[in-house]
């Protein structure tokens, strides 16, 4: 792929299917992702190569999630580029979304864009997730930010009572699970592997899902 080729807007934008999909949000979502189109690559937050296929890899993954979501509030820890924390906002405004990302240039970004969105309810905190202990909330989620068993010993004090971490995950999701057993069994966790589908003909996004093994 050229450079040039890398400037190309990803089809799935205008697909109907897509549109589908969002449905009341696709507005929102995809104001979004066009920031992120044009902003991403210059903020060293996207690379080029990935801006054919933002919306396939990137805001269709971090959509696929929502649905395994439980009511109240997101902590996004390592939010970045807002994948899937901004995504997660833009399709639930009802929800209070905090995006946890220690580095300054993506904090700025992050607030940029739920300004630009008009995401009022959405909250930036610059910090790692080690060192949050202000907020709690039902649901933790990430993406790209570590191994299984890292994400769970940084984010466990962060979900609330009956709450969970719902993380988007690659192929290596079950070894990750299974390497990780020994600490989930320790802090009386259970995990599963779901593989959550979006938009017909496009792969399925792996989720692993946490919650305490008290109630399973």
């Amino acid at each position: 792929m050229d450079a040039e080729d890398a400037t190309v807007t990803d089809p799935l934008r205008d697909d109907p299917r897509v549109r589908e999909y969002f449905g009341a949000s696709y507005e929102r979502v995809r104001e979004f992702a066009d920031f992120l189109e044009a902003e991403g690559d210059k903020r060293g937050l996207i690379g080029p190569r990935e801006l054919p296929r933002l919306w396939e890899r990137h805001i269709l993954n971090s959509a696929a999630l929502v649905p395994f979501l439980k009511d109240g509030g997101v902590i996004d820890v390592g939010s970045g580029a807002g994948l899937p924390g901004l995504v997660i906002a833009a399709m639930e405004p009802e929800r209070d979304v905090v995006l946890v990302e220690p580095m300054d240039r993506r904090t700025q970004w992050l607030e940029e864009a739920a300004q630009r969105v008009g995401l009022q309810h959405v909250t930036v905190v610059r910090d790692r997730a080690e060192g949050v202990h202000h907020v709690i909330a039902p649901n933790v989620t990430a993406r790209a930010v570590a191994a299984t068993d890292k994400l769970v010993k940084w984010t466990e004090h962060l979900v609330a009572d009956g709450g969970q971490m719902v993380f988007l995950k690659g192929r290596s999701a079950r070894a990750e699970i299974e390497k990780a057993s020994p600490v989930l069994r320790r802090k009386r966790l259970a995990a599963e592997v779901i593989e959550a589908p979006t938009v017909e003909g496009l792969e399925p996004t792996t989720v692993v899902r946490i919650v305490s093994s008290a109630g399973v």
